[in-house]
């Protein structure tokens, strides 16, 4: 049956549970399959249904593999956030905006939300652009360049100084890169292997994951002192650290300083992991399509010419954001995603018990060749207005949807445009022998060692 011809949720009682496929290690069970070949293994989940079940550990978690039913896993409020990925993420982003769920996740959501209204947006693109422009600076004609590394630099110097104003941001930026890119490394085993004991081992990987995380911790827990610490800055400075120092719920109470604390990282986290790496696929895709690259510089030069990318050239650069949805699309840096049933209820004709953990994969499903017409070509031109309505609904959701829609969805989009516009027209990228794209998998997805040749043009 076709995903636009199927109801999501039935009205009548289930009649059974989904499917259990079959395979799997002793013990394990599927969480074999996803350490050894995550991507690989929920991709094949589709051929045994649009909703199944698996087996991690000793636990069964339910697999959605088609788009309509992960809309309305998304949109029901039978689902709240929960699951191996945020159990795992809650010890590293506590219980901020992104962890949350009901009240709380509300209350905090609003006190957020004013940081990313279109206007502030445009004040930060001209931070975007600098940061870009600096990065781009700081490259030599011939040199091998670490695209992924240069990428996290750049982004995490643009969320802390737009949403944070974080002084001595070159040493903090750095600090934190080193600190995130060891947590990083440590979490995706945490989420698919839940033998929280083991994790308790003084091995040197569990040392090397604890000091990265205080290191991480301690760092959050200075910027946010500085900021207290500093009356200039207290009645001066107009981010979204100040908002939060100064927000009052309903009831006139301030956010505590654990809640300031976990959205600091939230925000740090989201603004530098998922944009460096989709900036690393994006560039990693242009070197393979040089054509898509012209076309990109082209446009930029028409718009702008030969000065900066201003928030108001973002509308007219419709190819150079047509490439960023598409690297998205094939290319997502987030790809897995859980929730939690809050009671027993019903998915697509299907019991669902009470508790019960629910999975799916954003990259099997941007990837599934009944969503998309030659499904693995990186096409930018796909998202013409021509052609972008033959995308089924929930098919392609970066950013989520419904009231987990990503705050900061328009902010991410402004900042991936402006630093491709920026970099692209400057300096032509192309492989070298250091060169390694195959991807490596953990609680995002990145190249392996994206080493590429920097070449003025």
């Amino acid at each position: 049956m076709s995903v636009e011809s199927r109801s999501p949720v039935t009205t009548t009682r289930p009649i059974a549970e989904p499917p259990l496929v079959a395979g799997g290690a002793p013990l394990l069970g599927h969480a074999w399959n996803l350490v050894r070949d995550p991507l690989g293994f929920l991709a094949q989940l589709r051929d045994h249904g649009d909703l199944v079940r698996i087996r991690l550990g000793p636990k069964t978690a339910y697999a959605v593999t088609a788009p309509d039913l992960a809309g309305a896993l998304l949109k029901s409020p039978e689902y709240i956030v929960g699951g191996p990925l945020w159990d795992t993420l809650e010890v590293l982003l506590g219980k901020g905006v992104a962890t949350s769920n009901g009240q709380l996740h509300r209350r905090q959501r609003r006190m957020m939300q004013p940081a990313f209204r279109p206007e502030r947006i445009a004040d930060y693109a001209k931070v975007m652009e600098e940061e870009a422009r600096a990065t781009a600076a700081r490259w030599l004609p011939g040199e091998a360049v670490d695209v992924s590394a240069e990428m996290f630099r750049t982004a995490v110097r643009i969320v802390s100084r737009s949403l944070l104003e974080v002084d001595s941001i070159g040493e903090k930026a750095d600090r934190i890169a080193d600190s995130l890119h060891t947590v990083f490394e440590g979490l995706y085993r945490r989420m698919v292997l839940s033998v929280g004991p083991l994790y308790k081992v003084p091995t040197p990987a569990n040392r090397r994951f604890e000091r990265a995380l205080a290191d991480l911790h301690a760092l959050v827990d200075e910027i946010v002192a500085e900021r207290r610490g500093s009356a200039a800055a207290a009645t001066e400075k107009d981010d979204l650290l100040a908002g939060l120092l100064t927000a009052r719920d309903e009831t006139g109470a301030p956010l505590t300083d654990a809640e300031i604390h976990d959205h600091v990282v939230s925000l740090v986290v989201a603004g530098a992991e998922n944009v460096a790496s989709t900036l690393a696929w994006t560039f990693h895709l242009l070197t393979r399509h040089p054509e898509q690259e012209r076309r990109l510089v082209e446009e930029v030069k028409d718009v702008a010419g030969d000065r900066p990318i201003t928030f108001g050239d973002l509308g007219r650069l419709p190819h150079t954001r047509n490439v960023v949805t598409e690297a998205m699309r094939i290319r997502p840096a987030a790809w897995i995603f859980t929730r939690r049933s809050v009671a027993e209820t019903e998915l697509g004709g299907y019991r669902i018990p009470a508790n019960a953990d629910i999975v799916y994969s954003v990259y099997a499903m941007q990837r599934d060749p009944r969503s998309f017409e030659r499904h693995l070509e990186f096409d930018p031109d796909r998202w013409t207005p021509e052609r972008a309505g033959d995308v089924p609904e929930f098919a392609m959701m970066p950013f989520s949807v419904g009231n987990r829609k990503c705050p900061g969805d328009h902010f991410s989009l402004a900042e991936l445009t402006i630093i491709l516009g920026t970099v692209v027209p400057l300096w032509r990228l192309t492989r070298v022998a250091e060169t390694d794209s195959d991807t490596k998998v953990g609680i995002t997805l990145h190249p392996k060692r994206l080493v590429l040749r920097a070449d003025p043009r």
